[in-house]
């Protein structure tokens, strides 16, 4: 009886130093995905500052309405922008893609679904127990950014709700711009999780 005891006292240990190291190399990797992403935009800054003068005649364009935002659709892996949540004070290397590679870098973003500040349903997740543990928190009415090289999109909570892990209803299309932010639920749940905790944001 002692000898299980003593067993299961390890055994627990061993998950919390597992758990613990896990956190810390997923902070690690946060960290250096933002700071990536300081230089990234900081480049651009200075691309955009500089003022190119085009010796030719310029001529009248004809109105086809807004650009696109984005000149190309970013690859999978690639840094792409960064989550900021003001009411948790803590900001997220954004990567193009959802797979475990991606998500232990940071937040993930939906390769089938829009980039953040373009009409439709921008999908972003994140794992429960790395960069999204506090995302309970989150209220209705609280503010998340999304900053990429087309600029910084505010997006304000507007729904919360608690779906199965198979519900693909998260990904379905929108006619305004929102942001879907998905993962895994209980927060504190010990294995793969049956359900899915979802924020919905409009775009203000």
């Amino acid at each position: 009886m002692k000898l299980l005891v003593k067993g299961g006292f390890f055994l627990s240990l061993l998950l919390m130093v597992i758990s613990f190291y896990q956190i810390s190399l997923a902070d690690d990797q946060v960290q250096a995905g933002l700071e990536e992403w300081e230089d990234v935009v900081g480049y651009v800054e200075v691309i955009e500052g500089e003022e190119i003068v085009d010796e030719v005649e310029v001529v009248a364009e004809v109105d086809r309405g807004p650009p696109p935002l984005y000149s190309k659709r970013p690859k999978q892996g690639e840094l792409i922008g960064k989550v900021e949540i003001p009411k948790l004070k803590e900001s997220f290397p954004l990567i193009e893609g959802t797979g475990n590679k991606e998500l232990a870098k940071g937040v993930g973003h939906y390769i089938g679904s829009v980039l953040p500040g373009e009409s439709d349903n921008a999908v972003i997740a994140g794992h429960r127990d790395t960069v999204f543990r506090r995302l309970g928190e989150v209220e209705v009415g609280d503010v998340i950014n999304v900053q990429t090289v087309a600029g910084t999109f505010s997006y304000h909570v507007i729904e919360q709700r608690i779906v199965d892990k198979e519900d693909r209803t998260v990904i379905v299309p929108h006619s305004e711009a929102i942001l879907t932010v998905v993962t895994c639920y209980p927060f504190d749940y010990v294995g793969a999780a049956p359900n899915r905790y979802i924020l919905t944001a409009k775009l203000k």
